[in-house]
C-alpha cells in the first residue's frame, strides 16, 4: 500500500511525527552496521501505532467514502493503509481488520509499558479489547471468521482457526492492563473464543496465508499455545474445560506428524472420508518449505530448541540464498558488499506480490518473514544462554553451520554467534527499508519496497524481534 490515504489518516500522520527529529538522526546512518537495532523500537512503534484506530482518530471506509456509518471504530487494527484506488499497480485493499494481524499488533502494545490513564489501564488496549468484542459477535459463519471491516462487520472471507488462539494468548498479556468492565468482557471473550477452539482444533483450517485448508501447522501450533495458556492462567473467571488437557496432548502429537523426514510440512492436504493426513501428501507442491514453520515457534508452541524445527529453519535459508532453488540476487548482494541478510519470503512457489493480477514466479523477501526468522535466532540464543547447552544434532546441525557453530563451539560463543545472524537480516530490513518505514515485501532483485506499503504485521514483527533480542544480549 502507499502512504496515501484519506484526510484522517494524514492527520494522524501530523500528529505522531514527533519522532521526526529523532528519524532524521538515523536516515544519516542507514549504513549496515551503523544502526543500533534496538534503539528503532520507538519510531517502529510509531508507525505501528498509527494504524490502529481511536475514538480521537477514525479511519473512513475507502469502500464507502463520506459514510461516517462505515468509519473505523476505537481498537479497529487495519493490515495497511493501502487500497486499489491510491496505490498504482497494487489491486489489493488492505484497510480492513485481521483477526491475526490485530492480535500480534496488540500484543506489541500490551508489551510496550505503555503510559497508563489514572485508573491504571491502557485505553487502546481496552479499545482493542472491545472491538474484538464486537467482531466475534458478528462472526459469521463461525467463530473463526478472518477479516472484518473497519466497523467491526464480517467481511466475506474464510475462517482461519489460528485467529481465535492468538487473539486469546493476547487478551491473557494485555488482561491487568484493562479496565474492570473491559475485563469482563474480556474473559467472555476468552471463554467463548476457548469454547469454539475446542470444538474445531482437530479439523482442517484455511492456513496462514489465505491461501489453501487442510491441516495446518502453524494453526496448531496457536492452538496448543493458547490451551497450554488458559491451563495455566490465574485470571479469574477463565474456564478450563474438561477437553482442555486431552486436547494440548492431541495437538502436541499432531504437530509431530507434520514431520515428513528432513522438514516440518506446512499444510497436510484433507484426504477425506476421515483418513488420516500424512506429511507425504501435502496440500499442493513447491508450498515448502514455508516460514510459516518458524512463526508457529515465534508465536505458538513448538520450542525453538526442537531439532527438526532448526532443520527446517536451515533449508528455509538455503532456498533462498545462492544455489538455492528460489534464490533471491539481492541476498548475495548484500552478503557480499555490506554482510547483511539473508531475507526471507514466504515458500518456495509464492508468486504474490501484491498485484495478484500479475504472480510472479518465485515471489520476493518479505520484512516480517526476515524479522520472524532473526526471532527464531534470538530466542535460541536466550535459551542457550539459560540452559548452558547447545541443541546441536544430525538434524540440527546445518542450521547451526549457518552461523559458524559447531558441535564443540561453547554455549556463550554460540549464543553469541546466533545473535550476530540475527542482527544481520534484520539490518538487512533496515537498509532496504523506506527511511525506515516497512512494506509488505522488498524486490528479490533490487531489495526495493515493493506490494502494500506501511505493513502493520512488518513494524510488530521488528518490535517482537527486538523484545527477543533483548533477552539473548
Amino acid at each position: 500500500m502507499s502512504e496515501s490515504t484519506t484526510p484522517d489518516m494524514r492527520a494522524r500522520t501530523n500528529r505522531l511525527t514527533d519522532d521526526s527529529r529523532a528519524r532524521a538522526s538515523v536516515q544519516t546512518s542507514l549504513a549496515p552496521g551503523a544502526v543500533d537495532l534496538p534503539s528503532l523500537v520507538p519510531i517502529m512503534y510509531t508507525f505501528m501505532f498509527r494504524n490502529i484506530a481511536s475514538d480521537g482518530f477514525v479511519y473512513s471506509d475507502p469502500q464507502s467514502p463520506g459514510d461516517v456509518s462505515r468509519d473505523s471504530k476505537p481498537g479497529c487494527i487495519i493490515a495497511a493503509p493501502s487500497f486499489p484506488a491510491l496505490t498504482p499497480g497494487i489491486d489489493e485493499d488492505y484497510v480492513f481488520n485481521w483477526v491475526r494481524d490485530g492480535a500480534i499488533t496488540a500484543m506489541e502494545v500490551a508489551k510496550a509499558h505503555m503510559p497508563v490513564s489514572p485508573g491504571g489501564t491502557v485505553q487502546t488496549l481496552n479499545d482493542y479489547v472491545q472491538f474484538a468484542d464486537l467482531c466475534h459477535s458478528n462472526a459469521q459463519p463461525t467463530k473463526g471468521h478472518a477479516c472484518f471491516n473497519i466497523a467491526g462487520d464480517a467481511r466475506p472471507w474464510t475462517e482461519q482457526n489460528d485467529g481465535p488462539a492468538l487473539q486469546t494468548i493476547t487478551i491473557l498479556a494485555a488482561y491487568d492492563q484493562l479496565d474492570l468492565g473491559t475485563q469482563k468482557r474480556a474473559v467472555d471473550l476468552v471463554n467463548s473464543n476457548v469454547a469454539f477452539l475446542l470444538g474445531v482444533y482437530k479439523d482442517p483450517t484455511t492456513n496462514l496465508w489465505e491461501e489453501h485448508s487442510g491441516y495446518s501447522f502453524f494453526a496448531r501450533s496457536a492452538q496448543l499455545r493458547c490451551f497450554e495458556e488458559i491451563k495455566a492462567s490465574k485470571i479469574v473467571g477463565i474456564n478450563k474445560p474438561t477437553g482442555l488437557r486431552p486436547a494440548i496432548d492431541w495437538l502436541r502429537q499432531a504437530l509431530a506428524g507434520h514431520w515428513d523426514g528432513s522438514k516440518y510440512v506446512s499444510m497436510m492436504a484433507d484426504p477425506g472420508s476421515g483418513a488420516q493426513p500424512s506429511p507425504q501428501n501435502p496440500v499442493v507442491s513447491g508450498y515448502d518449505p514455508n516460514i510459516d514453520i518458524v512463526q508457529a515457534a515465534v508465536y505458538g508452541a513448538v520450542p525453538v530448541i526442537d531439532t527438526k524445527l532448526l532443520a527446517t529453519a536451515a533449508q528455509l535459508r538455503s532456498q533462498w540464498e545462492e544455489g538455492g532453488i528460489a534464490f533471491y540476487p539481492i541476498n548475495k548482494s548484500d552478503k557480499e558488499q555490506f554482510g547483511i541478510g539473508p531475507m526471507f519470503g514466504r515458500y518456495p512457489g509464492d508468486v504474490y506480490d501484491g498485484d495478484t493480477a500479475h504472480p510472479v514466479l518465485g515471489g520476493h523477501p518479505w520484512a516480517l518473514s526476515t524479522c520472524n526468522v532473526a526471532e527464531l535466532h534470538y530466542k535460541l540464543a536466550a535459551e542457550i544462554k539459560s540452559s548452558g547447552k547447545v541443541p546441536v544434532d544430525d538434524l540440527s546441525a546445518p542450521f547451526f553451520a549457518q552461523s559458524g557453530i559447531e558441535a564443540s563451539t561453547a554455549p556463550a560463543a554460540a549464543a553469541a554467534a546466533l545473535t550476530a545472524t540475527g542482527d544481520a537480516m534484520v539490518m538487512a530490513v533496515i537498509y532496504h527499508s523506506d527511511h525506515l518505514e516497512l512494506s509488505e515485501q522488498f524486490d528479490g532483485t533490487t531489495g526495493y519496497q515493493r506490494s502494500v506499503r506501511n505493513l502493520t504485521w512488518s513494524y510488530a514483527a521488528y518490535l517482537s524481534a527486538m523484545r527477543a533480542r533483548a533477552e539473548a544480549v
